[in-house]
This record gives structure tokens, sequence and C-alpha cells, in this order.
């Protein structure tokens, strides 16, 4: 199999580059290659650090759980939960095409189905993908809108749940096909337009949840808010009698149109299977070789880590964090998003403060970084001491919430530990 995809940029789209794939067999490749007329646009920039502006194909080398595509372009794969439902939708029809005799259709999904398998409308960020028949992938099925209203919240929920159950009929995948997202998690999401009608994510309550994960999602995003934390907006929406989490969308610009959007993981040049090990102090280098406002965006990563420690927000990978573009190869740390209390979790961070810290999520780990991250010790006081302020009144924000106490006391353990006091005595 050979194609050759159309690569744009952009709601109105402009053509930046073409993306070559092969298959045979087994194995798959894929390069990218810029277009000459964005090679020589005076506001042309290099979307991804490791496809700088030259001419000719950048090839780009799967690594073993890797994807084939460079990481930009990878950043607007589906995510965990999109691949399972992608995966079950194609496991029907496969069947059904088997019964028929269609061996096109009964093959199995590579790297590049998985890619275009992302609903156009709701695809991470500004790149866009047009197929040899010139159709922006997904298009509208049937007359609906692939990002459906709130009010369709309900449906979306129950097919989600037959998805969970293994119980899922080929109606529930074709509802759910095209309108999950690629904003990374195993979790049960879609796409939806809240009331204001701006682009926004709904999480779903998982079947196999022991606590109110939605409900902490949002605590842990408002408390980011109140410790000056520029943190995605969010919000919780009954749906018979479920919490759902509406987290709007920060790729897409309040005046409509789409903003450029690449994970940590990318700006560092690493694959999806190469992250463990690596460090804060990685991002920073990266802010003073590639960012717009590099000691302001440096000092709110450094709050950022002081509000994880403090949160048990211990599920901070490097596809957690993530960078907008700004203007012609320089960027800015995007809003704070996946932010949650993990009570449950070893307060161990994935993302290492530095190399000498290790993974430890400690307050004096954090202090003995900011000579690396040019924070003078009163201005690190100062902050320490907004961010737990923001984090005791962890309980209030919660009943704010609608929480009640047992969904309080769920999460207490990843609010109420010794790094909370070791914050107060170095602020």
């Amino acid at each position: 199999m050979r194609r050759t995809i159309a690569v744009h940029l952009g709601e109105e789209p402009r053509r930046i580059g073409i993306l070559h794939y092969n298959q045979q067999g087994g194995r798959e490749n894929a390069a990218f290659e810029y277009e000459a007329d964005w090679l020589n646009a005076p506001d042309g920039f290099a979307i991804d650090p490791s496809l700088p502006m030259v001419t000719g194909p950048q090839f780009h080398a799967k690594a073993r759980d890797g994807s084939v595509f460079h990481g930009a372009i990878a950043d607007t794969e589906p995510d965990g939960w999109s691949k399972r439902v992608i995966h079950r939708d194609h496991a029907k029809r496969r069947q059904e095409a088997q019964r028929i005799g269609d061996a096109v259709e009964a093959r199995r999904l590579n790297d590049m189905d998985f890619l275009l398998a992302v609903d156009d409308v709701s695809r991470i960020g500004a790149l866009r993908f047009e197929d040899e028949e010139g159709v922006f992938r997904r298009a509208t099925e049937d007359g609906r809108r692939t990002a459906p209203p709130l009010i369709e919240l309900r449906h979306l929920l129950a097919a989600s749940r037959a998805v969970e159950n293994n119980t899922e009929t080929a109606a529930d995948l074709a509802y759910l096909r095209g309108r999950g997202t690629s904003v990374g998690g195993l979790r049960p999401k879609c796409t939806v337009v809240d009331e204001e009608g701006r682009l926004s994510i709904g999480k779903f309550p998982s079947i196999r949840d022991e606590r109110a994960v939605t409900k902490g999602e949002v605590l842990a995003l408002h408390l980011a808010a109140k410790a000056g934390i520029d943190a995605a907006s969010a919000s919780l929406i009954d749906s018979d009698g479920l919490s759902v989490a509406l987290i709007r969308r920060f790729d897409r610009a309040e005046a409509g149109g789409r903003l450029m959007y690449v994970s940590a993981a990318t700006m560092l040049g690493l694959e999806a299977d190469d992250q463990a090990e690596h460090s804060y102090t990685e991002i920073v280098d990266a802010l003073r070789q590639h960012g717009a406002s590099p000691n302001e965006d440096i000092e709110q990563l450094w709050r950022r880590i002081a509000f994880s420690i403090l949160i048990t927000n211990v599920d901070d990978h490097l596809l957690n964090h993530g960078f907008l573009h700004a203007d012609r190869g320089q960027w800015r740390l995007s809003p704070a998003f996946d932010v949650n209390p993990f009570p449950e979790r070893l307060r161990e961070l994935k993302t290492w403060i530095s190399e000498e810290t290790g993974p430890q999520a400690s307050i004096e780990a954090l202090m003995s970084s900011i000579a690396y991250f040019r924070i003078a010790p009163a201005r690190a006081k100062e902050i320490l001491g907004e961010v737990e302020a923001a984090v005791a009144g962890w309980r209030e924000g919660g009943r704010s919430l609608g929480m009640d106490d047992v969904e309080l006391d769920q999460f207490a353990e990843a609010f109420e530990h010794e790094e909370r006091g070791a914050a107060r005595r170095a602020s």
C-alpha cells in the first residue's frame, strides 16, 4: 500500500507539505516533505523540531512502540480510547467483509488508517490531512455533525458505556466513530460543542471508577487556576445522574481558527516509548531554545510542578504537557490539562524535576532546582505560598462542585500529606 496525503495548516487550509506512506507486509515507513511555497513563506516554520525547513522527503524511523510518523503528526493520532472504538468498529466491519468475501475491507488496520480515522473537525492542533480524493478526513456522515452538541451527551455516554461493557452494537460504534478525541488517555470521552458553540471534550465516568474521577479532574483544574496556573477551562455537566467533565479545547481560538499544537515529547524529540527518566529541566532547555516568552513560561512550569507535588498529580508524563505555536517557530506552553489527584498512587513524578532529583515528588527536590529555572529564592517562596494557599482550599472547592464528604474523603490522601507542610515551611 502506498499513500500520498496532502498536509494542510489551519481552518482555512493552507497546504504546507506532503505525507508519503508505504506499507509492505507488516513493515511501514513514512516521510514528510515541505511544500516549496511553505519553505519560502516569510511566516513559514518547522512544525516539529525534528523536521527542519529543508527540501526533500524527511523519513522517520518507527520505534518499537512508537509511531511511523514524525512527532507533530503523531500527536494528532487517535488516543487510547479512540483506538479502542476504531478497533471495535473495524472488527465488526471485517466480520461482515469476510462474510461477503470483500478482501479489501477485511484487511487489518495500519498506522495510516488510524491517523485518517480521526475526525477533521476534532483533530488536535492545526494540522489537517487531505486524502487522494481531496477529502479532509473524516467527512460528516449521513448529515450528522461529527462534533455533536451537548444535547447528545446522554447518547454518547450510553454508547461509550456499551463499549466498556463489551456490549456495543454496530449502531453504537457508528455513532461514536469520528467523535472521539485525540487528546491522550484511555478513559471514555468524546468531542462535543458546548453551549457557547466552542469545541470541548466530554470525559465520562468509567464503569471501573472507584472514586469520582471526573469531579476530581475538574476540581484540580479549578484549583490550578486559583494557584496562578494557565489551565484549561473545565466544568461539570450532569447526564442522567452522572457527572461528565467538560473541558474546553485550548487549541481552538476564541474567534475561530486552529492553533498548532505539539506535545512536550515531540518538542524534546522523543518517541512515545522513550519517555522514562526525562526531566522538566529538559523542557526548560526547549523553552530557552524555542520559546516565545521563555522566562515567563519557565516560571509557569515551575509553578505547575509545585502544584503537581501538592495534589499528587503523578501522571505527569511528557504527553500531558504541550506547546502552542506563537509565531514563526516560537512556542508557548499550552494551558495545563489532564491534571488529576491520585490518592492511591506512589508519590513519584513521571517526569523528573531534574536528573539529580530523580522521580521524587518533594518540595525539597523542587527548591533544589530553582537555580536551573533561574528563579530567585524569594520569588520561589512566593510562588510556593500562592500554590499552597490554593490547594489548602480543596475541600471548599470540591463542595462548590457538588462533591459530598464521602467523595472528598476519597481524595484526601492526594491533598493532605507531608509535602503540604514542607511547602508552608519553605514559603
